[in-house]
């Protein structure tokens, strides 16, 4: 009887070894594997992932490369929209989950996979993101996911691989690590509870500087296109910007916030770059727009973010949140100087050709050269004037 042929989105990790093994050896199928790249993987590692591939016994192993696309059709909006899920979050990894999906999918249907396998759990968001980009887009594919129908903790995946003669790196796995160009998200045991804190070897990079350094990004109509002078594509960009900042241990938290499905979750994550271009472009916002551009893009970011979480990418109206926040980057441009100290930075200052800071007209808290004393004397009496109605006919409330 020929075996079924399943497609296995693969990381390397310790969920995604568990899948390939457990579905070749215990479900007798013929498992291939594809890693998506979104940025966060170097030629060495994915050289290492396809030989670890090899050794999970796997039939034929490739990588989808989707940076440029994930960059064009989602993160430059998410820089344009300043999106931080609760303030904190870059939406690191979960931006990405659609779009690898996605990588998947098209894979799948070129190669004529009808079965498509991720290492998901039961509790996280991942497992709604993958699976609804695929009954979306090849509702034909059956979806496999063996930890999450299995039930398993990590401690029994690495018990199963070990029974199997799969050799890893144990140790380095009890901690689940998702890098992208956007950041890179890492989970313990730590983080399966309110009060655990990460300790300072779970995170990628270590602190190793010293002191305060500065650095400049140039921003063309809201996209990051220098560091420090030297124009660079954005993705160059968020590259040599991560590589400088992350040895000063900043862009670090643990997030908290409400999953898809609606219980609380945890997570830490290291995403230098993502913060710094955040704040560096709010900061040049502040200076270009109007108030009604600020106060209005602050709402579709938030919607837009909330929507890339929620697993609504698909969703025919992110196209219409997209050009609202296109549309409001033509004058955001100019450069951003930020300073950078051991686990934090701070913006300092901005210059752009379409600052409205203009001294031509006035200097906060000094003095003007638009208007009078007596303009202003008039402007706010009719400003309160619907303020004095109420009061003269209510009176002053206890």
């Amino acid at each position: 009887m020929e075996k079924k042929k399943v497609l296995l989105a693969l990381s390397g990790g310790l969920d995604t070894s568990f899948c390939a093994v457990y579905l070749a050896r215990q479900q007798n199928m013929e498992v291939h594997s594809a890693i998506v790249n979104t940025g966060g993987f170097q030629d060495e590692e994915l050289e290492q992932v396809e030989s670890h591939a090899k050794k999970l016994g796997i039939v034929s192993h490739c990588v989808l490369d989707i940076t440029a696309d994930y960059y064009d059709k989602c993160l430059r909006f998410m820089i344009f929209g300043n999106v931080l899920r609760n303030r904190s979050y870059p939406l690191s990894v979960s931006s990405e989950r659609t779009f690898q999906a996605i990588a998947l999918v098209k894979h799948a249907k070129k190669h004529g996979f009808k079965y498509i396998a991720h290492g998901s759990t039961a509790a996280g968001n991942d497992q709604v993101r993958f699976d609804l980009v695929i009954q979306v887009l090849a509702p034909e594919i059956e979806i496999i996911t063996p930890i999450r129908d299995l039930r398993i903790s990590r401690e029994d995946e690495i018990e199963y691989l070990r029974m199997e003669g799969i050799e890893m790196d144990f140790g380095k796995v009890k901690y689940s690590i998702n890098k992208g160009i956007w950041g890179t998200s890492v989970g313990g045991k730590e983080t399966l509870t309110s009060t655990g804190e990460l300790p300072e070897d779970a995170y990628p990079t270590s602190l190793n500087k010293s002191g305060t350094e500065t650095v400049t990004i140039g921003f063309e109509e809201g996209e990051p296109v220098s560091l420090n002078g030297v124009n660079y594509e954005p993705l160059v960009v968020i590259r040599e910007l991560e590589r400088l900042a992350a040895p000063w241990g900043v862009g670090r938290d643990i997030h908290v916030g409400d999953t898809i499905i609606g219980i609380k979750g945890r997570v830490g994550f290291e995403a230098p770059a993502a913060l710094i271009i955040i704040d560096a472009h709010l900061a040049l916002e502040k200076h270009v727009l109007s108030r009604w551009q600020l106060h209005w893009k602050e709402q579709i970011g938030q919607w837009y973010g909330m929507f890339v979480h929620e697993a609504q990418y698909l969703e025919p109206v992110m196209r219409d949140l997209e050009k609202f926040l296109e549309s409001s980057q033509k004058q955001v441009t100019g450069s951003v100087t930020i300073r950078l100290r051991p686990y934090s930075f701070s913006v300092t200052g901005v210059d752009s050709p379409h600052d409205l800071m203009n001294s031509s007209f006035a200097t906060y808290g000094e003095m003007n050269k638009a208007w009078t004393a007596e303009d202003v004397n008039g402007f706010t009496r009719i400003l309160g004037t619907q303020q004095r109605i109420w009061y003269a006919v209510n009176g002053m409330e206890e």
